[in-house]
């Protein structure tokens, strides 16, 4: 019998050092945390995959940290080639971490062109009723970023809040995005001529 191969699609954790983008690698490969007492300073790319069932389809996200070495250039290429999608993650209770996403922006635009962007605030558990970063601030930045971010998403890797769902709708997104363009690729092979008005919006639901 043979054996069917599930699309694989490359994640990548992007932002400033300490921010729990290595947390949520945990979270992700076997949802555990770690404190910051606890943890061992580990260096290398590390990457883990993991099935998710959208649409009636499978598809396998394999995400990507950095293991601390955001700040090595010799990194890049081989960190951002063939991703699929960027996860740009800041600390809600660090604004310095939110004030430099642009950087960490263009860095995607330029290495992973084609990468869906998605916007993570980390460390929910630690706001207090009002936070350092607010809800404005982050509609603002995507507002900035001309319909670059795909989705945003506040998780807690202490808690475990909002990971799952974080992916789940990551592993949506690309679901549709592949779709869609597969049905404009079908739709040109059988003669169609499709123009950029024609596209498919983004939101629409194709399930």
């Amino acid at each position: 019998m043979a054996t069917i191969k599930i699309p694989e699609q490359k994640v990548i954790l992007c932002g400033e050092y300490g921010v729990g983008k290595s947390s949520i690698f945990r979270r992700f490969t076997n949802n555990t945390f770690v404190t910051a007492t606890d943890r061992k300073s580990t260096l290398g790319l590390d990457h883990y995959s993991k099935t998710y069932r959208v649409c009636d389809r499978d598809l396998k996200l394999q995400l990507w940290d950095t293991g601390g070495m955001e700040r090595v250039a010799s990194i890049t290429s081989s960190y951002y080639k063939f991703a699929e999608a960027a996860v740009l993650v800041f600390a809600l209770d660090n604004p310095a971490s939110f004030h430099v996403l642009s950087q960490h922006l263009l860095d995607i635009v330029t290495y992973a062109e084609n990468a869906k962007i998605f916007l993570c605030g980390n460390k929910a558990d630690l706001l207090s009723d009002v936070p350092q970063i607010t809800d404005s601030e982050i509609e603002a930045f995507c507002e900035q970023c001309h319909n670059l971010i795909t989705g945003t998403y506040k998780t807690s890797c202490k808690t475990g809040e909002g990971i799952e769902e974080m992916f789940t709708d990551i592993a949506y997104q690309l679901v549709q995005s592949n779709r869609s363009r597969l049905e404009l690729q079908s739709m040109e092979q059988h003669g169609f001529k499709i123009t950029p008005t024609e596209e498919i919006p983004e939101d629409s639901c194709l399930c």
